[in-house]
């Protein structure tokens, strides 16, 4: 059995993966969702990228655990992406949930689809943090109304500094034993870096019909598939 670390993107805690945790510790594995700093029940506490990849390298260590899985969703793919390969052999695979990949030198910002201006404003107009969406902006995800809620109720403002801060790889992403699961209603094709890395022997894909928090549209299946994840071999 593995032992999975489960990290929300933005806005989000630990609370996001309650019912996924609840039926990974079903099957026998251990579930540890872990709140980033400066989000959630952390939110006073100051954040940059590098302090979101200790939290997470931090935690495994802390725990003592192997035979790990990181799983990033959304936003946290860029920490995640980069404690994968500080955690060495603890590491059995990494999971990117419609997730955003680190590129070494570039930060979320600087990678954002309308470009970094545009989210440079984003930012300046939410005094200097990311503010959670309204629940309109949840419109086509697959989500019902007590889902929105939910999200939109729990999230919190995303300091700024961790999505303009550059991530740091010491090795090519493509070496490390990964799976991307690509949420459907969110775009039907991965994003052009992931598209690349997905060109690795070391990657698979895994689509689901649902949108871009599967944790709360579709958690059974989600836990599924990431339960299904330590079975497969690079």
């Amino acid at each position: 059995m593995a032992e999975y670390i489960l990290v929300a993107g933005a806005w989000l805690g630990s609370w996001a993966w309650e019912d996924v945790a609840r039926d990974l510790r079903a099957a026998g594995h251990g579930a540890h969702p872990l709140t980033l700093s400066g989000l959630a029940d952390k939110q006073d506490v100051p954040a940059g990228q590098e302090t979101h990849v200790r939290d997470i390298v931090d935690e495994v260590e802390r725990l003592g655990l192997r035979d790990v899985v990181l799983v990033g969703h959304s936003y946290a793919g860029i920490p995640v992406g980069q404690a994968a390969e500080r955690i060495g052999d603890r590491l059995t695979r990494v999971v990117f949930v419609d997730a955003n990949v680190p590129v070494d030198g570039e930060s979320f910002a600087s990678m954002w689809w309308q470009g970094q201006t545009a989210f440079e404003a984003l930012l300046a107009e939410g005094d200097g943090s990311w503010w959670p969406l309204n629940a309109a902006e949840f419109d086509g995800q697959g989500l019902d109304s007590e889902q929105v809620a939910r999200i939109a109720s729990g999230g919190t403002p995303h300091p700024a500094a961790t999505l303009t801060e550059p991530a740091v790889l010491e090795r090519p992403l493509g070496e490390l034993p990964a799976t991307y699961i690509k949420c459907l209603l969110d775009g039907d094709e991965p994003m052009d870096d992931v598209a690349e890395l997905l060109k690795s022997e070391h990657w698979r894909l895994v689509e689901m019909d649902t949108g871009h928090w599967p944790m709360f549209s579709q958690p059974r299946e989600l836990a599924r598939i990431l339960h299904a994840s330590v079975r497969v071999r690079a």
